[in-house]
């Protein structure tokens, strides 16, 4: 009856869609991906990978991979922030607009780098297939429906005709903003809609370098002409992209744009005469619109599917990821037994929240560049560190969680339960001792299951943990960490980094969030054991 069964059928091979293969594959889950396109992305778009992104592919196992598509060290591009001028010719008077915290070596232990789609999607697609994903270019989504045990598919191979026909237990739209998986489902979204129009215009022209005299920036904004226009190279290498803004509204459409006029843009924004090639054009819409769900029974929604936004801040691509990777433990608890079905809820419980905050900065971001920002617009301004590594989740899978903003006004990584996991770099002692030692990154202790961090004082917590993820059957390791413990702290103290004292104990998520803490030992709780059992069962919605 059915061509193909698997678990997680996936639509959509952008970035998210890959990256919901990569982690769910790595965890041992069987994926295929459809894609309409036939390759992966020709043009370097979304060429910012944040620090948050770069920790789910070290963790994933690719890290190093992504690093080497490096061009130099971008890094210093995202020093130099966000800019503006009349021409790139007077880019010694330009005026900073922003500049943006993205990381550092308390954070975390990834930086951002710079590096356009057209280049990591490669790596992903083979990655991906390496943990097992069938990736299927030229293949489109037909139809689906959905039952009580999971989803049947209809696709189409572009080049032969030939349909198949797929049996999932889940499947994943990650098919952008104009997502037909979203339709399908007659899912709603909500927002401000269309706020502007642009063009991508990826272009080569030599001359730019010496007119910018080697400035570093994220973005550069020229004004002249009386509409801004941002030029960017955060992936290293050519082509430039430049983004005008046009107005359907005066009846301006696209295909206005030839190639000639998007010379005489570039030149007037350069304020000189140079040479321009054009290599492609892309004309998108920059809109906030979030779904009211991303889970319809069997079917969820990540990335632009779920939630758009303009591109200020460059949050799109890197949420969708860790849309995917929040999604991806959890469907692979399930696969593996331990998981339930509320568990799967806690993914539009914790993402949702987090795509409307995110969407709103986005906004705020687009307002203040373009100079009709509101004194409200400057005060709801959030760095972009927190909207990448500091928000929150609340949800039954986070115990004693306190509040219920998703961003904060300053950075907090405490260790308090719903954020993510604070890093601290730690030396961990090998089968041979010393000389088997190894630096990580507490970072690098979370993955494919629940791990408990006590100090040296907290083994009774530890063995509380582990006869309840007996019980439950939930994977969990524990861990001791101390001066004279298995995980020796390096840069600063542990358990003042993570609240906690020398019997605290702190339980962390398989995607490196904090599901409870207890700040003391077991001295003052009548049942270790109970306690643990009521925590480990909420934080993997067992018992919910």
């Amino acid at each position: 009856m059915y061509d193909v069964k698997i678990p997680v059928l996936i639509v959509g091979g952008g970035p998210v869609g890959l990256s919901t293969a990569l982690f769910s594959g790595r965890r041992g889950v069987r994926t295929m991906l459809l894609e309409k396109r036939d390759s992966t992305s020709m043009l370097p778009r979304a060429p910012g990978l944040q620090a948050r992104t770069m920790e789910l592919f070290r963790a994933a196992g690719l890290g190093k991979e992504i690093r080497a598509l490096e061009k130099g060290n971008s890094h210093a591009y995202f020093e130099g922030g966000i800019i503006k001028v009349d021409t790139f010719s007077d880019i010694d008077n330009a005026e900073l607009l922003e500049s943006p915290s993205l990381d550092g070596p308390t954070v975390s232990p990834e930086r951002v780098m710079g590096c356009g789609q057209d280049r990591y999607e490669k790596v992903l697609v083979a990655k991906a297939r390496e943990y097992g994903a069938d990736v299927r270019f030229n293949t489109r989504l037909v139809s689906f429906e959905a039952d009580e045990e999971g989803v049947t598919a209809v696709a189409e191979e572009a080049a032969t005709g030939n349909r198949i026909t797929i049996r999932a237990d889940y499947l994943v739209g990650a098919d952008g903003a104009g997502s037909r998986v979203r339709k399908a489902l007659g899912v709603e979204r909500t927002g401000r809609g269309t706020v502007f129009n642009a063009l991508s215009i990826y272009f080569r022209a030599p001359e730019l370098e010496t007119l910018l005299k080697d400035r570093k920036f994220i973005l550069c904004y020229a004004s002249a002409g009386g509409s801004l226009m941002g030029l960017s190279r955060l992936h290293g290498c050519d082509p430039w992209l430049a983004a005008p803004i046009y107005y359907p509204e005066k009846g301006e459409t696209p295909d206005d744009y030839t190639d000639e006029r998007c010379v005489e843009i570039v030149r007037r924004a350069a304020g000189k005469d140079i040479d321009v090639e054009i290599m492609d054009k892309v004309p998108w819409q920059g809109a906030q619109l979030v779904s009211e769900t991303f889970r319809v029974g069997r079917v969820f929604l990540a990335g632009d599917a779920a939630h758009v936004h303009p591109p200020a801040g460059g949050f799109g691509a890197n949420t969708g990821i860790h849309d995917a990777h929040n999604l991806s433990w959890k469907l692979a608890a399930v696969h593996d037994g331990w998981g339930t079905d509320a568990l799967l809820d806690t993914y539009d419980a914790e993402r949702r929240p987090l795509g409307t905050a995110m969407s709103e900065q986005a906004l705020v971001r687009n307002r203040i560049r373009h100079g009709y920002a509101t004194e409200q617009d400057r005060k709801d301004f959030v760095d972009d560190v927190i909207i990448t590594l500091g928000y929150r989740y609340r949800s039954a899978s986070v115990v004693g969680a306190e509040g219920s903003r998703v961003l904060t006004p300053d950075l907090e990584l405490t260790g308090e339960p719903g954020t993510r996991a604070p890093h601290v770099w730690l030396t961990r002692s090998g089968t041979d001792g010393a000389e088997g030692a190894e630096r990580i990154s507490s970072i690098d202790l979370f993955w494919d299951g629940f791990v408990l961090l006590h100090g040296p004082d907290g083994g009774a917590w530890a063995k509380a943990a582990v006869k309840a993820a007996e019980r439950l059957g939930v994977p969990l390791r524990t861990h001791a960490v101390g001066p004279e413990e298995e995980l020796r702290p390096e840069d600063r103290d542990w358990a003042a980094t993570y609240g906690v004292g020398p019997g605290g104990a702190v339980l962390v998520r398989p995607d490196a969030f904090v599901a409870w803490r207890s700040a003391e030992g077991t001295a003052a709780v009548a049942d270790p054991d109970a306690v643990l059992d009521d925590v480990l069962a909420r934080a993997s919605a067992a018992a919910s």
